[in-house]
């Protein structure tokens, strides 16, 4: 009997011990929360440019009926080099001072096209991939130069002469990712109708880029933004499966 008092009276002091050092330590406390945990942040969806301007271009390949490719352009991140694209196909600067030709990209063509590459046009001087040239009559700076990757196809960037700042008129669109360009070329647009235009134009090249067919830019021209077009576009691009499926 005497053993037993004892074991209880032990016991008891043990309670108020582990309670005492509860009180000094709430963490040992297995009390529910009473607050909602909060939830983890989550790394923001990475969005392109806001798009500032929209324009077209109507290609036709040999005798086909002209196709669409409508462009959404980014002026808040290259402003020179967009007013420079949309004025050259609105056509609206008149001629070149320096080589007399009508600066616009209307008539000229797809001068350089790869498989799973690119397609390029813009040189509506010499149709070569020799000439182009900007509203400016000089080249234009690398503006926002790396500021939207080439991590994403149907992309529309500048074209250059293999030197940094010596943009004129000549562009292209990425048929794939292609972002060992991002240091070399400016991203200003993207492809916001079209794209299997793109692809039409994509089948005519060849691995040396010279098109088995000629595909020429029969008009062009400036666009209004709808309300769509000023939502904010994610920059990771929905693919689609054999089966038609979006993932």
């Amino acid at each position: 009997m005497h053993q037993d008092n004892s074991s209880r009276i032990i016991s008891g002091w043990l309670n108020i011990i582990l309670i005492f050092v509860m009180f000094l330590n709430p963490s040992m406390s297995r009390e529910v929360p009473r607050e909602k945990a909060q939830k983890p942040l989550m790394d923001p969806i990475p969005m392109l440019p806001k798009i500032t301007h929209k324009v077209f271009l109507d290609i036709k390949i040999s005798d086909s009926d002209p196709m669409k490719i409508v462009l959404g352009l980014f002026g808040e991140v290259s402003p020179k080099i967009v007013e420079n694209f949309r004025a050259l196909c609105d056509c609206d600067k008149g001629v070149s001072k320096v080589t007399g030709k009508r600066l616009c990209y209307k008539n000229s063509i797809f001068h350089r096209v790869i498989p799973n590459f690119m397609i390029q046009g813009g040189d509506f001087t010499n149709h070569d991939g020799t000439g182009g040239e900007s509203i400016y009559g000089h080249d234009i700076d690398d503006e926002g130069l790396g500021t939207v990757k080439h991590g994403r196809k149907f992309l529309l960037s500048m074209a250059n002469k293999g030197r940094r700042n010596s943009n004129n008129s000549q562009f292209f669109i990425n048929t794939v990712k292609t972002q060992w360009l991002d240091n070399s070329h400016v991203v200003f647009g993207v492809v916001l109708d079209g794209e299997d235009v793109v692809r039409e134009i994509e089948k005519r090249g060849t691995n040396g880029g010279n098109p088995t067919e000629s595909m020429t830019i029969v008009d062009s021209g400036s666009m209004s933004l709808t309300i769509q077009d000023k939502q904010p576009l994610p920059f990771a691009r929905r693919e689609i499966d054999s089966d038609g499926n979006q993932y």
